[in-house]
C-alpha cells in the first residue's frame, strides 16, 4: 500500500538487518524495555509473519518512497493484555532519523483506514508509556482519543528493571467515529 511519500509493505529477508539496527537502537527503545538483539528482533520478525498468517493484517515495514530506505514499522497488533479484554492495537516504530517528518502520523492513518475498511474492525487501540510524549501525540493527530478510564499498568512490563514504563495511557478509535471524520 502506498501513502504520499510512504510504502508500507511485507517485511522482506533484506528488512532484517535494518530492523534488528532499529530494535537496537537505545534512542528508539528508550520508551519500551531496552533494546532487542539481533536474535530477539528477528525472532520478532516471525512473530510479525506469523501474524499476517493467521489474522490477515499485521505490521508493515515502511520504506520511503523517494529513496526506497527503511525508515521502520507500522501496522496492527494483538493486544491480548488489555484489562478491558482483548483488542487490535495500532502501532509504529521509526528509526530516529526518521523522526519529526510526519511519517509515523500518515502511515498509521493508512494502518486505521486498512483495520476499518479492509477488516472490518469495529475498534482500535494504541497506548504507550505515559512518558512517551510523542507516541502521545502521534495517537491524538491520528483522531484517537484518550480514554483514562482505560490506563493501565502493562503486564508485560518489569516494574523493577523499568518502573517508569509501566503506566500505560489508552487511546481508542471505533469504526463509527472513524467514519464521522472522513470526508465523502
Amino acid at each position: 500500500m502506498r501513502t504520499q511519500r510512504l510504502l508500507l509493505r511485507g517485511l522482506r529477508d533484506a528488512d532484517r538487518e535494518p530492523f534488528a539496527a532499529l530494535n537496537a537502537d537505545p534512542l528508539v527503545t528508550r520508551h519500551l524495555q531496552g533494546p532487542l538483539g539481533r536474535e530477539r528482533s528477528d525472532a520478532f520478525v516471525d512473530r510479525i509473519d506469523a501474524c499476517w498468517a493467521q489474522h490477515g493484517w499485521g505490521l508493515w515495514a515502511l520504506e520511503l518512497l523517494a529513496t526506497g530506505e527503511f525508515l521502520g514499522y507500522t501496522g496492527l497488533w494483538p493486544a491480548d493484555f488489555l484489562p478491558s479484554g482483548p483488542g487490535v492495537e495500532v502501532g509504529w516504530r521509526l528509526a530516529a532519523h526518521a523522526w519529526g517528518h510526519g511519517y509515523a502520523p500518515e502511515a498509521a492513518r493508512e494502518a486505521l483506514r486498512f483495520g476499518f475498511e479492509e477488516v472490518g474492525l469495529a475498534q482500535i487501540v494504541s497506548f504507550t508509556a505515559a512518558g512517551n510524549r510523542a507516541s502521545l501525540r502521534v495517537m491524538e493527530k491520528i483522531g484517537l482519543r484518550r480514554d483514562p478510564a482505560g490506563d493501565f499498568d502493562h503486564p508485560r512490563v518489569d516494574p523493577t528493571a523499568y518502573p517508569d514504563l509501566v503506566a500505560h495511557r489508552l487511546h481508542v478509535l471505533t469504526a463509527q467515529e472513524w467514519r464521522a471524520t472522513r470526508t465523502p
